[in-house]
């Protein structure tokens, strides 16, 4: 579904035009970015030696039919993990994972589902509403967790405060809760219940929680401590 959307929105827009949620981006280089990454997934699910990122990248931008590449890609990867087995094992950088196949699986899943947001921003010249990007609320809730328990703890990100600030965030269709600290050490999140002890209470439906964290929209509600300005600053996934 996420591929399907992300070659329609490119498709109806020029290569050349700028991606509002991505600085310094336009279509063809969100294109070629998609394509890499399927790619360098792909040959992690097969166990396969892979080409050099940059080298991707450059092949995706070169292109003479950038979707085509894309799709192809698209494909391959999806047809790979069908027919990963269930055991898969094989490297995963994201803590509070699933295994392996089931873990790629949704990475990939989210990475695209974010990226055709991306490319939707793009279609309409701006930052666009989660009710545009009509993105399921059970789907959204699953990149929220992700997000939170799974690239947002990593000791590399910096997303700390010099005092304990506890932080809840809530899904006001699904009813998922995550009770987060942040404090001097590593972000600490918790899947719980929602209380009435938080510095500061995060809420929204699921797709807005989904693409507000994901620094693709602003439709979330801060109650308490301005803890959104925190993540904005510090919490920003990047390809390195």
């Amino acid at each position: 579904m996420a591929t399907t959307r992300l070659h329609a929105y490119a498709e109806s827009t020029p290569l050349e035009t700028a991606v509002p949620t991505c600085r310094g981006w336009t279509v063809n280089r969100l294109i070629a970015h998609v394509g890499m990454v399927h790619r360098w997934a792909t040959a992690i699910v097969r166990e396969e030696p892979g080409r050099s990122t940059e080298e991707l990248e450059e092949e995706g931008l070169a292109s003479g039919d950038p979707l085509a590449w894309f799709g192809h890609g698209s494909d391959v990867l999806l047809a790979s993990l069908r027919r990963a087995p269930a055991d898969l094992d094989v490297w995963f950088f994201l803590n509070d994972a699933p295994r392996p196949r089931e873990a790629w699986a949704r990475r990939q899943c989210h990475e695209t589902t974010i990226h055709a947001v991306d490319a939707l921003a793009a279609h309409v010249g701006g930052i666009p509403k989660s009710i545009d990007a009509d993105i399921s609320p059970e789907l959204a809730a699953d990149g929220v967790d992700e997000l939170l328990c799974g690239f947002a703890t990593r000791s590399k990100e910096d997303l700390r405060a010099s005092r304990r600030v506890d932080v809840e965030v809530r899904a006001s269709d699904t009813g998922d809760v995550w009770r987060a600290v942040v404090s001097e050490g590593p972000f600490e999140v918790r899947r719980g219940t929602e209380q009435q002890d938080a510095d500061a209470i995060v809420h929204g439906t699921a797709a807005q929680l989904y693409l507000g964290l994901w620094n693709r929209g602003d439709e979330v509600t801060c109650d308490g401590l301005d803890v959104i300005s925190l993540w904005r600053e510090r919490m920003q996934v990047n390809w390195s």
